[in-house]
C-alpha cells in the first residue's frame, strides 16, 4: 500500500490557479486577465500546455472562486523560469487589481 503512495518520478509539472475576483472587477478586466493568461504559453519557455475555464460545478462548493487555470511545466526548471519571468510578472500586473483572493496547488501527475 505504501508503494500507492510513493512520490511520483514524473518531471512534469501541474500548477493549477483558482482565482475569486472582486465584485467591482468589470466583465472586460476579467477577459483581459483570460486574454493574457491564454498568451502565456507563446512568451515564456517550458509550458507545455496551458488551460483554463469558469466553474460550472453544481455542487456549490468553489466559494466564489470562479476561474481556474492550469499551467503544465515539462520540470522543475522551467517553473523556476516561469514564476520571476517578466511576462508572467506583467500578467500578475493585470490581474492583481481585480482579484480578490487566489489559491495555488503545483504537483506531478
Amino acid at each position: 500500500m505504501a508503494e500507492a503512495f510513493s512520490k511520483s518520478k514524473n518531471e512534469t509539472i501541474r500548477h493549477v490557479v483558482c482565482f475569486k475576483f472582486k465584485e467591482s472587477a468589470k466583465d472586460s478586466e476579467i477577459k483581459r486577465v483570460e486574454r493574457e493568461f491564454s498568451a502565456l504559453k507563446n512568451k515564456i519557455p517550458g509550458i507545455l500546455s496551458l488551460e483554463w475555464g469558469k466553474n460550472n460545478s453544481p455542487e456549490n462548493l468553489n466559494k466564489d472562486f470562479t476561474h481556474c487555470f492550469i499551467v503544465s511545466f515539462k520540470d522543475e526548471e522551467a517553473r523556476k523560469i516561469y514564476l520571476p519571468h517578466a511576462e508572467h510578472l506583467a500578467f500578475v500586473s493585470i490581474l492583481k487589481p481585480i482579484l480578490k483572493d487566489v489559491f495555488v496547488i503545483d504537483f506531478n501527475p
